[in-house]
């Protein structure tokens, strides 16, 4: 092997893709599965049935101790003294300048101790990052605890009820962002009311080496309901259509919590963060590029790092592109100047040399109905 070979990392489920014939690709340094029966196909059944993804390649953080709350108050952008033992809310971990080391789900896991879901590709960059930043804390020691969790996410309409047949956890009763401990087709774990595709779904976190059990049983259990596998290329085209920022692509450490529109998972009236100054002085006066939704008008697709040109001029780049199975719309997200983001604005984005046109739409592309 040369030395500019690197050996992916697998998830548990890793031989369990193979044997549902899944195409493989590398992701993030984890040979993942892009798809199974086709995107379109995995895009459909999320949407109107429910799909089942492995997530195990997410990295999980936890910090405990005395100290912990302050910590996680001082590393990430939401105010995590609201949340109740059992709630988890969407956030960031932000630099001295307000932009992003990643985004992130925090878990409250008691009084003193909390989860931290981090992307797969961020891991060791997130721990040594959140390790420099609490060790200031007398008590909040942070541990990369990402090898003792397999995650899977089945999201879709019928998820709720798919689940709840392994399950004495009751999900009727668990809210949106709220998660339980519990056995799951008689494996211990934790269940969790979140998801990265616009569906109402579920995240289940179980021991590793009982992974492929419970994969399986989910699956048995939901084969009358059409249950399918799905794969990122699906996970990646369902997030786009309900606009969920993609790290990498719709922000990273050059853009700010408040330019990626996520001026929502900021806690405004907490103390000290990292970035706080920044981002409050950017509340106050104004931001000079915000990210927005566009809609193709010609039939082309916007892709990542597509410039975008208002009057002859390049004036920003998309992040996030696709065709949408669902929608059957071309879609994408762009950062463009602040004066320029009005909704039904015309503009045109560079198509392999050929400028096509576009306009401006309000986000999120998507809503799933409620029930």
């Amino acid at each position: 092997m040369s030395d500019t070979q690197t050996v992916l990392k697998q998830t548990p489920l890793h031989a369990t893709h193979l044997g549902h014939k899944a195409r493989m690709v590398p992701f993030g340094g984890w040979d993942m599965p892009v798809e199974y029966s086709g995107i379109t196909d995995e895009h459909l059944a999320v949407r109107t049935r429910a799909g089942l993804f492995d997530v195990s390649h997410m990295g999980e953080i936890e910090i405990a101790g005395a100290d912990a709350l302050a910590a996680v108050q001082r590393i990430s952008s939401n105010d995590a003294a609201r949340l109740a033992v059992g709630q988890i809310h969407y956030s960031a971990l932000t630099t001295p300048q307000g932009t992003f080391v990643d985004d992130l789900l925090v878990y409250r896991m008691a009084e003193d101790h909390f989860l931290l879901v981090v992307n797969a590709s961020n891991i060791e960059k997130d721990f040594a990052w959140i390790r420099s930043q609490v060790q200031t804390f007398a008590d909040a020691p942070a541990v990369n605890t990402s090898s003792r969790y397999a995650l899977l996410a089945l999201q879709g309409p019928v998820a709720k009820d798919v689940l709840q047949s392994l399950t004495a956890v009751p999900l009727d009763d668990m809210k949106y962002y709220w998660f339980a401990p519990g056995e799951i087709a008689g494996v211990r774990g934790t269940i969790s009311r979140t998801g990265y595709t616009g569906e109402d779904g579920f995240e289940v976190f179980v021991p590793p080496a009982q992974a492929a059990h419970v994969w399986q049983a989910i699956l048995r259990a939901g084969a009358a309901d059409g249950v399918i596998p799905a794969g990122l290329g699906a996970r990646d085209t369902l997030r786009l259509e309900a606009s969920m920022r993609l790290f990498g692509n719709d922000m990273d450490e050059t853009t700010t919590v408040l330019e990626a529109g996520l001026g929502w998972i900021v806690g405004w009236k907490k103390d000290d963060f990292n970035g706080a100054d920044v981002l409050r002085a950017q509340k106050a006066n104004g931001i000079e590029r915000t990210l927005v939704g566009l809609e193709m008008v010609d039939r082309a697709i916007a892709r990542h790092g597509y410039p975008v040109i208002v009057d002859g001029q390049a004036v920003g780049t998309v992040t996030s592109g696709t065709q949408t199975p669902f929608l059957k719309k071309a879609i994408g997200m762009a950062y463009v100047p602040t004066a320029l983001a009005e909704p039904d604005r015309q503009i045109h984005v560079e198509v392999r040399g050929r400028l096509a046109a576009a306009r401006i739409v309000p986000m999120p592309f998507y809503k799933r109905p409620r029930s």
